[in-house]
Protein backbone atom coordinates (compact mmCIF):
# COMPACT_ATOMS: atom_id res chain seq x y z
CA UNK A 1 0.00 0.00 0.00
CA UNK A 2 1.64 3.21 -1.34
CA UNK A 3 1.69 5.97 1.78
CA UNK A 4 2.05 10.22 1.23
CA UNK A 5 3.59 11.04 4.24
CA UNK A 6 2.44 14.68 3.69
CA UNK A 7 -1.27 13.79 3.21
CA UNK A 8 -0.78 11.46 6.31
CA UNK A 9 0.43 14.58 8.35
CA UNK A 10 -2.31 16.43 6.67
CA UNK A 11 0.08 18.94 5.47
CA UNK A 12 1.57 20.33 1.94
CA UNK A 13 4.95 19.41 0.56
CA UNK A 14 6.57 23.27 1.43
CA UNK A 15 6.07 22.24 4.93
CA UNK A 16 8.86 23.79 7.39
CA UNK A 17 10.53 21.03 9.51
CA UNK A 18 7.99 23.35 12.10
CA UNK A 19 4.76 22.91 10.31
CA UNK A 20 5.87 18.77 10.09
CA UNK A 21 6.12 19.06 13.88
CA UNK A 22 3.46 20.75 14.89
CA UNK A 23 1.35 18.39 12.50
CA UNK A 24 2.83 15.48 14.15
CA UNK A 25 2.05 16.70 17.52
CA UNK A 26 -1.50 17.87 16.96
CA UNK A 27 -2.30 14.15 14.98
CA UNK A 28 0.17 11.64 17.57
CA UNK A 29 -2.21 12.75 20.56
CA UNK A 30 -5.45 13.10 18.42
CA UNK A 31 -5.27 9.16 17.50
CA UNK A 32 -2.95 7.75 20.49
CA UNK A 33 -4.97 4.81 21.15
CA UNK A 34 -4.54 5.12 24.58
CA UNK A 35 -6.59 8.51 24.09
CA UNK A 36 -8.53 7.44 21.17
CA UNK A 37 -10.44 4.24 20.97
CA UNK A 38 -11.85 4.54 17.93
CA UNK A 39 -11.49 1.64 15.54
CA UNK A 40 -8.74 2.09 12.94
CA UNK A 41 -6.67 4.90 15.77
CA UNK A 42 -3.92 2.13 16.01
CA UNK A 43 -3.14 1.99 12.50
CA UNK A 44 -3.78 5.72 11.89
CA UNK A 45 -0.60 6.38 15.32
CA UNK A 46 0.81 3.75 12.94
CA UNK A 47 0.89 5.69 9.91
CA UNK A 48 1.78 8.79 11.50
CA UNK A 49 4.76 7.60 13.26
CA UNK A 50 6.35 6.36 10.04
CA UNK A 51 5.15 9.83 8.39
CA UNK A 52 7.21 11.89 10.75
CA UNK A 53 10.12 9.44 11.08
CA UNK A 54 10.76 10.21 7.22
CA UNK A 55 9.81 13.44 7.20
CA UNK A 56 12.09 14.89 10.53
CA UNK A 57 15.38 13.53 9.44
CA UNK A 58 16.72 15.93 6.30
CA UNK A 59 18.08 12.88 4.16
CA UNK A 60 15.29 10.40 4.61
CA UNK A 61 12.72 13.33 3.57
CA UNK A 62 14.89 14.49 0.45
CA UNK A 63 15.28 10.59 -1.09
CA UNK A 64 11.39 10.82 -0.35
CA UNK A 65 10.63 14.37 -2.33
CA UNK A 66 12.76 13.16 -5.14
CA UNK A 67 12.70 9.38 -5.69
CA UNK A 68 9.09 8.71 -3.95
CA UNK A 69 8.57 5.98 -1.71
CA UNK A 70 9.91 2.99 -4.22
CA UNK A 71 13.07 5.42 -4.04
CA UNK A 72 12.77 5.48 -0.05
CA UNK A 73 12.32 1.32 0.35
CA UNK A 74 14.29 -0.08 -2.15
CA UNK A 75 17.21 2.16 -1.83
CA UNK A 76 19.18 4.17 -4.76
CA UNK A 77 22.39 3.96 -6.43
CA UNK A 78 25.21 5.58 -4.84
CA UNK A 79 26.09 7.46 -8.20
CA UNK A 80 22.71 8.70 -7.59
CA UNK A 81 22.86 9.80 -3.72
CA UNK A 82 23.51 13.35 -4.33
CA UNK A 83 22.18 16.35 -2.76
CA UNK A 84 22.03 14.48 0.94
CA UNK A 85 20.05 11.79 -0.18
CA UNK A 86 19.10 8.24 1.73
CA UNK A 87 21.19 5.70 -0.24
CA UNK A 88 20.20 2.57 2.11
CA UNK A 89 16.57 0.86 1.99
CA UNK A 90 14.51 2.41 4.55
CA UNK A 91 12.45 0.14 6.75
CA UNK A 92 10.63 1.57 9.53
CA UNK A 93 10.97 -0.18 12.95
CA UNK A 94 7.61 -0.05 13.33
CA UNK A 95 7.13 0.99 16.67
CA UNK A 96 5.01 4.02 16.83
CA UNK A 97 5.20 4.57 20.47
CA UNK A 98 9.22 4.68 20.51
CA UNK A 99 8.74 7.81 17.88
CA UNK A 100 6.46 9.13 19.80
CA UNK A 101 8.32 8.79 23.27
CA UNK A 102 11.58 10.34 21.10
CA UNK A 103 9.13 13.83 20.14
CA UNK A 104 8.16 14.15 23.69
CA UNK A 105 10.92 13.28 25.26
CA UNK A 106 11.42 10.71 28.27
CA UNK A 107 9.49 7.53 29.48
CA UNK A 108 6.44 9.12 30.01
CA UNK A 109 4.72 10.35 26.81
CA UNK A 110 2.31 12.66 28.36
CA UNK A 111 4.45 14.22 30.98
CA UNK A 112 4.74 17.32 28.65
CA UNK A 113 0.85 17.76 29.18
CA UNK A 114 0.61 16.96 33.09
CA UNK A 115 0.21 20.05 35.35
CA UNK A 116 -0.29 20.11 39.41
CA UNK A 117 -3.47 22.07 38.27
CA UNK A 118 -4.88 19.33 36.40
CA UNK A 119 -3.57 15.81 35.43
CA UNK A 120 -4.90 14.97 32.21
CA UNK A 121 -5.63 11.44 32.04
CA UNK A 122 -5.68 9.41 28.93
CA UNK A 123 -7.12 5.54 29.28
CA UNK A 124 -5.30 3.76 31.66
CA UNK A 125 -1.74 5.55 30.87
CA UNK A 126 -0.91 7.95 34.42
CA UNK A 127 1.73 10.21 34.19
CA UNK A 128 4.51 9.52 36.44
CA UNK A 129 6.39 12.52 36.51
CA UNK A 130 4.64 16.01 37.20
CA UNK A 131 5.90 19.30 35.66
CA UNK A 132 7.24 21.41 38.44
CA UNK A 133 6.36 25.17 38.55
CA UNK A 134 9.42 27.91 38.56
CA UNK A 135 9.61 30.27 41.71
CA UNK A 136 6.81 33.27 41.52
CA UNK A 137 8.90 36.37 40.19
CA UNK A 138 8.44 39.48 42.12
CA UNK A 139 8.39 42.86 41.64
CA UNK A 140 7.91 46.60 43.16
CA UNK A 141 4.87 48.46 42.04
CA UNK A 142 5.35 51.77 43.17
CA UNK A 143 2.27 53.83 43.67
CA UNK A 144 1.61 57.05 44.92
CA UNK A 145 -0.88 58.18 47.91
CA UNK A 146 -3.24 59.89 45.10
CA UNK A 147 -3.28 56.49 43.06
CA UNK A 148 -4.06 54.96 46.10
CA UNK A 149 -7.22 56.60 47.11
CA UNK A 150 -8.52 56.93 43.71
CA UNK A 151 -7.95 54.25 42.61
CA UNK A 152 -6.62 54.04 39.09
CA UNK A 153 -5.39 51.20 35.86
CA UNK A 154 -1.72 50.40 35.45
CA UNK A 155 0.07 48.94 32.06
CA UNK A 156 2.97 47.33 32.56
CA UNK A 157 4.70 45.89 29.68
CA UNK A 158 6.81 42.90 30.69
CA UNK A 159 9.03 40.75 27.95
CA UNK A 160 9.01 36.89 28.50
CA UNK A 161 9.93 33.67 26.74
CA UNK A 162 6.82 32.31 24.42
CA UNK A 163 7.20 28.42 23.17
CA UNK A 164 6.76 28.19 19.28
CA UNK A 165 4.01 26.12 17.43
CA UNK A 166 6.56 23.75 17.32
CA UNK A 167 6.68 22.85 20.81
CA UNK A 168 10.52 22.53 20.55
CA UNK A 169 11.74 25.84 19.78
CA UNK A 170 10.91 29.63 21.47
CA UNK A 171 11.02 33.25 21.08
CA UNK A 172 10.98 36.50 23.30
CA UNK A 173 7.46 38.46 22.81
CA UNK A 174 6.10 41.29 24.85
CA UNK A 175 2.75 41.28 26.40
CA UNK A 176 0.93 44.05 28.54
CA UNK A 177 -0.43 43.45 32.07
CA UNK A 178 -2.93 45.54 33.04
CA UNK A 179 -3.48 46.13 36.88
CA UNK A 180 -6.66 47.65 38.49
CA UNK A 181 -5.71 49.38 41.36
CA UNK A 182 -8.49 49.57 44.14
CA UNK A 183 -8.78 52.52 46.39
CA UNK A 184 -7.78 51.58 49.86
CA UNK A 185 -5.00 49.17 48.90
CA UNK A 186 -2.22 48.99 50.99
CA UNK A 187 1.50 48.95 51.37
CA UNK A 188 2.42 45.10 50.49
CA UNK A 189 -0.59 44.26 48.34
CA UNK A 190 0.45 41.62 45.86
CA UNK A 191 -0.93 41.40 42.52
CA UNK A 192 -0.39 37.70 40.79
CA UNK A 193 -1.01 36.91 37.10
CA UNK A 194 -0.53 33.16 36.73
CA UNK A 195 1.99 31.61 34.98
CA UNK A 196 3.11 34.85 33.10
CA UNK A 197 6.64 33.56 33.05
CA UNK A 198 8.92 32.36 30.84
CA UNK A 199 8.09 29.38 29.08
CA UNK A 200 9.65 26.24 28.93
CA UNK A 201 9.46 23.02 27.24
CA UNK A 202 9.71 20.92 30.79
CA UNK A 203 8.27 23.51 33.27
CA UNK A 204 5.31 25.65 34.14
CA UNK A 205 5.72 29.37 33.79
CA UNK A 206 6.13 31.24 37.15
CA UNK A 207 3.74 33.18 38.40
CA UNK A 208 4.40 36.98 38.13
CA UNK A 209 3.25 38.93 41.36
CA UNK A 210 3.85 43.09 42.32
CA UNK A 211 4.19 43.98 45.40
CA UNK A 212 2.81 47.76 45.95
CA UNK A 213 5.11 50.58 47.52
CA UNK A 214 3.66 53.60 48.63
CA UNK A 215 5.92 56.68 47.14
CA UNK A 216 6.16 58.99 49.88
CA UNK A 217 3.85 62.15 49.86
CA UNK A 218 4.33 65.85 50.78
CA UNK A 219 1.44 66.41 53.02
CA UNK A 220 0.25 63.14 54.47
CA UNK A 221 1.81 60.38 56.28
CA UNK A 222 -0.21 57.17 56.16
CA UNK A 223 -0.85 54.72 58.82
CA UNK A 224 -3.57 51.72 57.64
CA UNK A 225 -6.40 53.60 56.95
CA UNK A 226 -5.54 56.67 58.97
CA UNK A 227 -3.73 60.11 56.97
CA UNK A 228 -1.60 61.61 59.49
CA UNK A 229 -1.09 65.79 58.60
CA UNK A 230 1.61 67.59 60.92
CA UNK A 231 0.88 71.18 61.02
CA UNK A 232 3.51 74.05 62.21
CA UNK A 233 2.08 76.60 64.56
CA UNK A 234 3.97 79.22 67.01
CA UNK A 235 3.63 79.20 70.70
CA UNK A 236 1.26 82.29 70.32
CA UNK A 237 -1.13 80.10 68.25
CA UNK A 238 -0.77 76.85 70.50
CA UNK A 239 -2.02 79.31 73.69
CA UNK A 240 -4.59 81.52 71.28
CA UNK A 241 -6.33 79.45 69.37
CA UNK A 242 -6.11 79.38 65.51
CA UNK A 243 -7.17 77.86 62.06
CA UNK A 244 -5.29 75.62 60.28
CA UNK A 245 -6.09 75.04 56.58
CA UNK A 246 -5.90 70.93 54.91
CA UNK A 247 -6.18 70.27 51.27
CA UNK A 248 -7.45 66.47 50.84
CA UNK A 249 -6.68 64.41 48.76
CA UNK A 250 -9.88 64.57 46.66
CA UNK A 251 -9.63 67.90 46.34
CA UNK A 252 -11.71 70.24 48.89
CA UNK A 253 -9.95 72.90 51.47
CA UNK A 254 -10.66 71.75 54.87
CA UNK A 255 -10.50 74.80 57.51
CA UNK A 256 -10.16 73.33 61.23
CA UNK A 257 -10.74 75.84 64.00
CA UNK A 258 -8.66 75.07 67.43
CA UNK A 259 -9.45 76.83 70.40
CA UNK A 260 -7.87 74.25 72.60
CA UNK A 261 -4.68 74.97 74.62
CA UNK A 262 -1.89 72.69 72.05
CA UNK A 263 0.28 70.63 73.79
CA UNK A 264 3.32 68.97 72.17
CA UNK A 265 1.34 65.60 72.37
CA UNK A 266 -2.33 67.15 71.13
CA UNK A 267 -4.06 65.64 68.21
CA UNK A 268 -7.36 66.82 66.30
CA UNK A 269 -8.99 64.04 64.67
CA UNK A 270 -11.56 64.19 61.98
CA UNK A 271 -13.55 60.99 61.41
CA UNK A 272 -14.56 59.76 57.64
CA UNK A 273 -11.62 62.31 56.08
CA UNK A 274 -8.89 59.22 56.05
CA UNK A 275 -8.16 56.69 53.27
CA UNK A 276 -10.78 54.57 52.23
CA UNK A 277 -11.31 51.07 53.02
CA UNK A 278 -10.12 48.85 50.74
CA UNK A 279 -12.79 45.87 51.47
CA UNK A 280 -15.40 49.10 51.48
CA UNK A 281 -14.64 51.83 49.81
CA UNK A 282 -17.51 53.68 51.14
CA UNK A 283 -16.02 53.93 54.52
CA UNK A 284 -12.89 55.86 55.28
CA UNK A 285 -10.60 56.17 58.23
CA UNK A 286 -9.70 59.37 59.84
CA UNK A 287 -7.75 62.39 59.21
CA UNK A 288 -5.44 63.01 62.62
CA UNK A 289 -3.75 66.48 62.84
CA UNK A 290 -0.77 66.78 64.63
CA UNK A 291 1.22 69.89 65.39
CA UNK A 292 5.21 71.02 65.59
CA UNK A 293 5.11 73.26 67.83
CA UNK A 294 8.05 76.33 67.00
CA UNK A 295 9.35 77.97 70.27
CA UNK A 296 10.90 81.33 69.63
CA UNK A 297 14.76 81.52 69.67
CA UNK A 298 14.94 84.32 71.73
CA UNK A 299 12.75 86.92 74.01
CA UNK A 300 13.80 90.43 75.05
CA UNK A 301 13.81 90.79 79.19
CA UNK A 302 10.73 92.72 78.20
CA UNK A 303 8.35 89.98 76.69
CA UNK A 304 9.94 87.77 78.98
CA UNK A 305 8.27 89.99 81.94
CA UNK A 306 5.14 89.93 79.73
CA UNK A 307 4.76 86.37 79.32
CA UNK A 308 5.38 85.81 83.13
CA UNK A 309 2.69 87.95 84.05
CA UNK A 310 -0.08 86.26 81.78
CA UNK A 311 0.79 82.75 82.84
CA UNK A 312 0.91 83.80 86.45
CA UNK A 313 -2.71 86.01 86.16
CA UNK A 314 -5.25 83.96 88.09
CA UNK A 315 -8.81 84.17 88.15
Amino acid sequence: MSNDYYETLEINRNATDADIKKAYRRLALKFHPKRNREPGSSQKFTQLGEAYDVLCDPQKKATYDKFGEEGLRGGIPLEFATNGTWSSKYVYHGNPDQTFKQFFGGDNPFADFYTNDVPLQFGGLQPQVAKTQDSPIERDLHLCLDDLFHGCTKKIKISRRVMNDDGCTSSIKDKILSIDVKPGWNEGTRITFPKEGDQGPNSIPADIVFIVRQKTHPLFVRHNNDLIYKAKITLEMALTGFSVDVQTLDGRLLSVLINDIVHPRYQEVLSGEGMPLSKNPSQRGNLIITFDLEFPKTLSAERKYLIKQALSFKD
